[in-house]
């Protein structure tokens, strides 16, 4: 085959990838004083986990791929990310990408994540990160601070679906 051909071919597909990974991106929103009643709203009646990070947050970001691999291993899985520090749109959707993390919804601060909007969240919250919360579909929240251990949300995850 003609080399061009082969090259076109290869760019064809690599565009196709990329727009095909493009469409599957859940919209990001932007997240606001009522926002969390929203998403508890939103999800009432069923499990979830609501995932607070930061891009200025290095555990964060060392944890963001593997929430994506537990995304990928159960894509059932009710998540909610919510970032919390300012930060470039193009910037927070290529970090989502690379950690697989495109399809899950999606909320992020347009501002500085004030008091007000961690008090909207957990009144007691004073702003450590990350922080994971595992509602139940009652309603109880359990809380996480620091990184997750994911074997741990699977076992909640398996425990609250029975």
């Amino acid at each position: 085959m003609n080399p061009i051909c082969t090259l076109l071919r290869a760019g064809a597909f690599v565009l196709l990838v990329a727009l095909t990974g493009a469409a599957d991106a859940a919209p990001e929103r932007t997240f606001e004083r009522d926002s969390y009643a929203q998403i508890r709203a939103s999800h009432a009646g069923r499990a979830l986990v609501v995932h607070l990070w930061g891009m200025t947050c290095g555990p964060c970001l060392v944890e963001l791929p593997q929430w994506g691999a537990l995304l990928r291993k159960r894509p059932d899985l009710p998540l909610v990310l919510i970032q919390v520090d300012p930060s470039a749109p193009a910037a927070r959707a290529k970090r989502l990408a690379a950690a697989g993390l495109s399809r899950a919804e999606n909320w992020s601060s347009a501002s500085e994540f004030d008091e007000f909007l961690r008090a909207s969240i957990d009144p007691l919250w004073p702003g450590d990160m990350p922080r994971t919360l595992l509602i139940s579909p009652s309603g109880e929240v359990k809380t996480i601070r620091g990184a997750a251990r994911l074997a741990e949300v699977e076992q909640w995850l398996d425990g609250v679906g029975r």
